[in-house]
C-alpha cells in the first residue's frame, strides 16, 4: 500500500499526472483548477454528510482530497511541507476513527462513510459516485501474492456493516452487500449477496402502492368463505360456508329457509 509521495503507475485521476511538456507558465492555471476541483468535492462531501462536519467519515474524506490534490503540485520542494502535513492527518484518522483511506485510492463523488472504526481500503481500490460504506467494511486483497488486486465497486453501491470484499471483484452498480458478508466473486448490478462465502439472493420486487393494493383485493376474492359482491348492498355469500336461501341445501335439514309452509 502506498502511503508515501510516491505517484504509482496507476495514479487516480484526481492525481492530475501532467505531461512534461507542459510550460511552467501553465502552472499556476492548472494548480487553480485543482483547488477548485478540491473544494468543489469537498463541499459535496459535507452535504453528502448531512451538512455535519464533525462526522468521521466526512473528516476522512477530506484527509483523502487533501492528500489526492497535494499531487497536482509538482516540484517536489514546495509538494514536502504538504506531505508532511497529510500524513500527519493520515495517521490520525487511522489512529483515532478507524478509517484507513489511502490517497491512492479512487474516491467517486458524494461517497459516505456512515460510521467510523474498522474501515481498511486498499491502495487500489475504486469506490463509485454515491457509495455508502459502514463501520468494519475492508477493501482489500485476497491472496499474499497478489498484493496489487483490489475490489473495484459501481455507483451506488451499499455495503452493510462487517462485509469484507476480497480480490479483484466487481461489484454492480447499486448493488447491496449484506451485513457481515464475505464477497470473494463479482456481484452483478442491483443484485443482493449475503452470505460466508458471499451469494446472491434474489428479491421480490417493489410495487407501486395501486398495485399493491390490487393484489391484495385478488387474493382476498380467492379465499374460501369470501363474501362476493354483486351489486349495492349486496352481501351473497358463495364459499363453502354459505347460507343462500336458493340452493340445494335450502330445504334440507338445519336450513335457514325463512318461508316455513304450514298446513
Amino acid at each position: 500500500m502506498n502511503n508515501g509521495d510516491h505517484e504509482p503507475d496507476s495514479a487516480p485521476r484526481a492525481v492530475g499526472a501532467y505531461g512534461s511538456n507542459r510550460s511552467l507558465e501553465a502552472l499556476p492555471a492548472l494548480t487553480r483548477s485543482e483547488v477548485a476541483r478540491f473544494f468543489r468535492l469537498v463541499r459535496e462531501d459535507l452535504e453528502a454528510h448531512d451538512g455535519d462536519w464533525s462526522r468521521a467519515g466526512f473528516q476522512a474524506l477530506l484527509v483523502y482530497r487533501f492528500g489526492v490534490w497535494r499531487m497536482s503540485i509538482r516540484t517536489k520542494l514546495l509538494r514536502a511541507p504538504l506531505s508532511v502535513l497529510w500524513r500527519t492527518l493520515f495517521a490520525a484518522v487511522r489512529n483515532f476513527y478507524g478509517i484507513e483511506l489511502p490517497f491512492t485510492a479512487r474516491i467517486g463523488r458524494r461517497v459516505i462513510f456512515e460510521h467510523q472504526h474498522g474501515i481498511v481500503v486498499h491502495g487500489n481500490t475504486e469506490i463509485g459516485d454515491d457509495c455508502i460504506i459502514r463501520q468494519g467494511v475492508t477493501l482489500g486483497i485476497r491472496r499474499l501474492d497478489r498484493l496489487t488486486e483490489a475490489p473495484v465497486l459501481g455507483r451506488s453501491v451499499n455495503v452493510g456493516a462487517g462485509a469484507k470484499i476480497l480480490g479483484k471483484v466487481r461489484i454492480g452498480d447499486h448493488a447491496e452487500i449484506g451485513a457481515n458478508s464475505v464477497v470473494l466473486d463479482d456481484v452483478p448490478a442491483h443484485a443482493l449477496a449475503v452470505g460466508i462465502p458471499a451469494r446472491l439472493v434474489t428479491r421480490k420486487p417493489k410495487l407501486l402502492p395501486g398495485r399493491r393494493e390490487a393484489n391484495a383485493r385478488a387474493a382476498r376474492a380467492a379465499a374460501p368463505g369470501s363474501v362476493r359482491a354483486n351489486g349495492p348492498g349486496s352481501t351473497r355469500a358463495n364459499g363453502p360456508a354459505s347460507t343462500r336461501a336458493n340452493g340445494p341445501a335450502s330445504n334440507g335439514p338445519g336450513s335457514t329457509m325463512a318461508g316455513v309452509r304450514t298446513n
